[in-house]
């Protein structure tokens, strides 16, 4: 064919041909230069397969220097449509040089008209998109998973959108209007109930950003962070029945449970379970509770240290020894084989070392178990509590016996000295006594611990000691509810049970273990049964000398509150005036941030103020570590 009539038989402008894939070119002349984002071509790949080409791309053939027709065709308006048909081609999903159906194009300017289809578009309103998505899985049946493949976007995607469309329609009509955000559309996305989202919307006042909505809709609702929650977990909720409400849009910590009384139920029979569990190890009984029980006119007994069997001590023995050897490799040549088998040595030692201690038999059958909940969501057993009609006689003070003295010290033969002399000698002897002792710093030591740890383990009544040293405990769950299972409480619950796993359970072998005692653990046990005896609770009347010196121990022990208390709607939110509030997440947060809890009623705006202040250490002013600068006010340092 000449020239002339290859010309002669070019297509004219407007005609629709067939050219095949690997004749087409990317146009010099397009207007976008910006290459298209691989996630656009994708999309545009997943449409095509599942579509077809729906429009044509705009193409105009190539010449070469002498004008001739190359055989190729420059893509004016389409290049991602190209692209995508090349990306399909490179997957084998069709041929290299497949026909693709474009439209001729040789009267407009190449580049203006690549231009001009860039500018001269409207997008459809988002809301129309999410309700065709919605009639996509309504008319034809189509789950989030086949739309996505067909509009090359992720299923979540698909899953957010049709779960805008179900907003009530009230509302997508104002969204539509311009009366309300896409965020506050997507905040309403949380409840599927039409009239609660209304309602929510016309109870809002001028703070209408998208987390006052989701909390406003939320407020009866338990987070997935919940205790309940996590222990009942997701999977056992939602098989008895439970709706869980989830944000598309946001993290929700494993959404919201819309059934706060199953979800008691589901809790309260597991560990109901657990307490029937207990009961057949031979506790004399078992009390299941969400919450940490008061048990404050109970007493209470703890595990104590027993020897091993035999054969569990000698492996104890061997584990020790080795794990001593495998240290000594490792200072030298560390490897991650040689760390893993130290790992398995400890945790073998520790189960051994775990099984030491233990309740005796006649302990277990008269005291009883709480199994509670824990802050963390996992159940726990605190053992070993007493009622009073189940606690032994307890041993009267000597002053109490209504045995005369001469009768219980005179051994027998003459008759019995006049008590007055008695009392008159023994003065003499305790007046020694107070001498010598004074005399003895380490007895002294040994006698003060003995006494205090009489009446902090309750050995004997207490009484087992001629200290008139009185250890006062004041109940502070009395003063705060739950304070055992926060982080302080936690604390000191373990490390009571450790000291009375060691310690012996009368008067007269606790004085002679003392005695053996290094100094250092007589004085960690002296600290342990003071600090039981620490007081720094404000109340009307308090002697404020006793609380100044509770805010110079502060300073001494460098407490900083923050490591254990946290400012919630339990804690302090909800029990101060809005004021309060305002004034704790302006200081702990920012001024900025009160615009975010600013005009909301009082039970929301405290749970807004506990998500603004998470992690941020704020704390009251009564709970700061105090310096050394007077206040004139209080009588007291102050920060």
């Amino acid at each position: 064919m000449t020239a002339q009539s290859e010309i002669q038989s070019r297509p004219g402008h407007g005609a629709v041909i067939e050219v095949p894939l690997n004749r087409l070119k990317a146009s010099p002349r397009n207007a976008r230069r910006t290459p298209h984002a691989k996630a656009d071509v994708e999309a545009l790949a997943a449409s095509i397969a599942a579509k077809g080409v729906i429009q044509p791309p705009v193409v105009e053939p190539e010449m070469d220097g002498d004008g001739l027709p190359t055989g190729y065709y420059l893509v004016t308006v389409g290049e991602g449509r190209r692209q995508a048909l090349r990306l399909r081609a490179q997957r084998k999903e069709i041929g290299k040089a497949s026909p693709i159906r474009c439209l001729v194009d040789l009267a407009n300017d190449a580049h203006e008209i690549s231009l001009d289809e860039n500018i001269t578009r409207f997008a459809m309103h988002p809301a129309d998109q999410f309700e065709a998505f919605q009639q996509l899985a309504q008319d034809r049946g189509f789950g989030p998973e086949e739309i996505a493949a067909r509009f090359g976007v992720t299923p979540t995607v698909v899953r957010q959108r049709l779960k805008l469309a179900a907003v009530s329609p009230a509302l997508m009509k104002l969204y539509r209007q311009g009366g309300m955000t896409l965020d506050q559309l997507m905040a309403f996305t949380l409840s599927d109930d039409h009239a609660r989202q209304e309602a929510v919307w016309h109870g809002l006042s001028w703070n209408k950003e998208p987390q006052v909505i989701r909390r406003a809709l939320t407020e009866d609702r338990v987070s997935g962070r919940d205790k309940r929650a996590v222990y009942v977990g997701a999977e056992a909720y939602l098989a008895a029945g439970g709706v869980l409400e989830r944000d598309l849009f946001a993290d929700d910590h494993g959404g919201y449970y819309a059934d706060p009384a199953l979800l008691d139920r589901l809790a309260m029979e597991k560990l109901t379970a657990l307490a029937e569990a207990a009961l057949q190890e031979g506790w004399k009984w078992a009390t299941p509770s969400l919450d940490h029980p008061s048990a404050f006119q109970m007493g209470r007994i703890y595990p104590r240290r027993h020897e091993l069997p035999a054969e569990d001590e000698a492996r104890a023995a061997q584990l020790a020894t080795d794990y001593d050897a495998l240290v000594a490799e490792l200072e030298e040549d560390e490897d991650e084989a040689a760390l893993a088998k130290l790992h398995d040595l400890d945790t073998e030692l520790a189960e051994l070392d775990a099984k030491r201690v233990a309740y005796d038999p006649e302990d277990i059958a008269r005291a009883g178990v709480f199994v509670v909940l824990g802050p963390d969501g996992a159940a726990r057993l605190e053992a070993g509590f007493i009622r009073r009609e189940d606690e032994p006689a307890s041993p009267e003070p000597d002053e109490l016996s209504d045995e005369p003295a001469a009768e219980r010290d005179e051994p027998a033969g003459p008759s019995p000295l006049p008590e007055r002399l008695i009392a008159d000698l023994t003065a003499h002897r305790s007046a020694a006594l107070r001498h010598a002792l004074g005399e003895t710093p380490d007895v002294a030591l040994a006698a003060v611990v003995h006494a205090l740890a009489l009446q902090c383990f309750d050995l004997d009544g207490g009484f087992g000691t001629c200290l008139d040293l009185r250890l006062e405990s004041v109940h502070l769950e009395g003063y705060a509810p739950g304070l055992a299972d926060s982080p302080a409480g936690r604390e000191i619950e373990a490390r009571h049970a450790q000291w009375a796993a060691e310690l012996p359970r009368s008067a007269s072998a606790l004085w002679t273990h003392v005695l053996e005692m290094s100094q250092e653990a007589q004085l960690r046990l002296l600290a342990h049964c003071t600090a039981l005896s620490l007081n720094a609770v404000q109340t009307p009347g308090r002697r404020s000398r006793a609380l100044d010196q509770a805010d110079a121990l502060a300073i001494r022990l460098g407490l900083d509150m923050a490591d254990y208390w946290t400012p919630t709607v339990e804690s302090y939110l909800g029990r101060v005036t809005k004021p309060h509030i305002l004034a704790a997440v302006e200081e702990g947060v920012g001024p900025e941030a009160l615009r975010q809890v600013d005009g909301l009623k009082k039970e929301p705006m405290a749970l807004a103020a506990q998500g603004l202040l998470e992690g941020r250490r704020w704390l009251p002013q009564v709970l700061r570590s105090l310096d050394a600068a007077p206040d004139p006010d209080l009588g007291v340092t102050t920060t």
